[in-house]
């Protein structure tokens, strides 16, 4: 039966914005049911067309500014190898921090001389194997370049940039000032590795801290340049913003939010920033267009490369689960459900990170019925496992068997902490390939 929302109980609705292969999913009568019914449990879809789309609009502020540019895609961000391939097939290269990854984006096409190595530390295997292949590697320490100097290849000279910590920065990443004159030191003379550059990552999304540090790095090229080292390429790292929700749906919650709107009157100190008015490409915009920076590069003849993980997937998947079960609990006398999914939030990272992942899932197949306030718990013995702790204002009331659609959780959700705990399968990603009319035909990833 429906339950009567009330409005000290329920969330504000955050619905997310839909792209169109989207909605075509979700008004399709039979796709995501007959999907369900084939793979038995919880699934990913995956639609690279939009990673495509996003790796374009890249391109295309790098061109409308005049800028030469390059996009590698951070595998962390998902393990899909459809991505990658779209990577390979639509001209972004991909950011690895494993021999795992590197492999794998090898192996759907990606060439080695489009691998950007990034990570702490890398294993002495890991510096060997990208340094054959041709890689990129930013260098984040001075043992670690000094044990690739050692390691040498007869192949080819090591290619390298060395990352810069930022200034006033606490990060464990990068080198400091003294570290980076120390390890222009060691490249003198040498004849193994080849310094094409500099890089750094900024936590957060300010197009304007990352343009001024970009600036004072293209200082760091030109120094390097006098002393003999080509350093013609710049990475500024990811960072670029994610537009989940609409503007007025985010202030409505974040104006009005409140524990009584999550069972057990759960609470989050802080929340990701799920609407941002300047996502993607138009933050990369914003960073070239920010003090003449788009010109400093061009006069300085230096590559600009960005490493977008969330922002290459946005809205390039979903997350689907089944719903197997339904309570009805009451805060203040007032009822709401409490679903079972056949998954765990260990399939929506965002709740492992002390937060709530807060776009609203959709409920198919879309029926009439009453506004129902439902939070939405995973199928484990583990009492702390919600994926939804909030009672969000579901359209009717959910029945066993319907299926909850979590949008947009390609970048950094769906499987950056997945394991088969309790042996629970690990969610499959479905790609899905678009078919004549209006239709999908799907494949397993991979």
């Amino acid at each position: 039966m429906g339950l009567t929302a009330q409005p000290t109980h329920s969330a504000t609705p955050l619905p997310a914005h839909a792209d169109t292969w989207e909605r075509r999913a979700f008004d399709d009568a039979n796709l995501l049911g007959d999907i369900a019914f084939a793979v038995g449990g919880p699934f990913h879809l995956m639609y690279p067309p939009r990673v495509a789309r996003n790796i374009a609009s890249f391109y295309a502020a790098f061109a409308e500014a005049g800028v030469d540019g390059v996009v590698f895609y951070g595998k962390k961000a998902n393990k899909s190898a459809a991505v990658v391939r779209a990577c390979a097939e639509h001209g972004a290269g991909v950011d690895v921090a494993s021999v795992g990854e590197l492999t794998a984006a090898l192996a759907q096409g990606v060439r080695g001389d489009e691998l950007m190595v990034t990570g702490p530390a890398k294993s002495d295997e890991l510096l060997w194997l990208a340094a054959r292949h041709g890689a990129l590697i930013a260098v984040d320490d001075l043992d670690e370049l000094e044990r690739l100097v050692a390691l040498g290849t007869s192949a080819r000279r090591a290619r390298i940039l060395l990352r810069v910590l930022p200034p006033a920065s606490t990060s464990r990443f990068g080198m400091t000032d003294a570290e980076i004159t120390a390890a222009l030191a060691v490249l003198d003379g040498g004849d193994s590795v080849r310094l094409e550059g500099f890089s750094f990552h900024l936590s957060g999304y300010d197009a304007t801290a990352r343009a001024e540090l970009a600036a004072t790095t293209i200082e760091r090229c030109l120094h390097a340049r006098t002393l003999g080292h080509p350093a013609t390429t710049l990475s500024i790292g990811g960072g670029f913003g994610v537009d989940y929700v609409p503007a007025a749906a985010w202030s409505a919650f974040t104006d009005q939010v409140d524990r009584s709107w999550f069972h057990a009157g759960k609470s989050f100190d802080s929340y990701y920033p799920y609407h941002f008015p300047v996502p993607g490409a138009a933050m990369l915009t914003a960073i070239l267009a920010h003090d003449g920076l788009a010109q400093r590069l061009r006069d300085n003849a230096v590559r600009l490369a960005i490493e977008p993980g969330r922002a290459l997937l946005a809205q390039a998947g979903c997350t689907v689960f089944r719903v197997q079960g339904s309570k009805i609990r009451y805060a203040d006398d007032a009822p709401y459900r409490l679903l079972t999914v056949d998954g765990t939030s260990l399939s929506l990272s965002e709740q492992w990170f002390d937060s709530e992942y807060l776009p609203d899932p959709l409920l198919w197949p879309p029926r009439p019925g009453t506004p129902t306030p439902t939070s939405v718990g995973a199928a484990t013995c583990l009492d702390s496992d919600m994926l939804s702790w909030r009672r969000i204002p579901l359209p009717r009331a959910a029945d066993v068997g319907d299926l909850l659609i979590y949008p947009n959780t390609a970048g950094y959700q769906m499987d950056s902490n997945e394991s088969a705990f309790h042996d629970l399968p690990i969610p499959p990603k479905i790609v899905l390939h678009d078919a004549t009319g209006d239709r999908f035909r799907w494949t397993l990833d991979g």
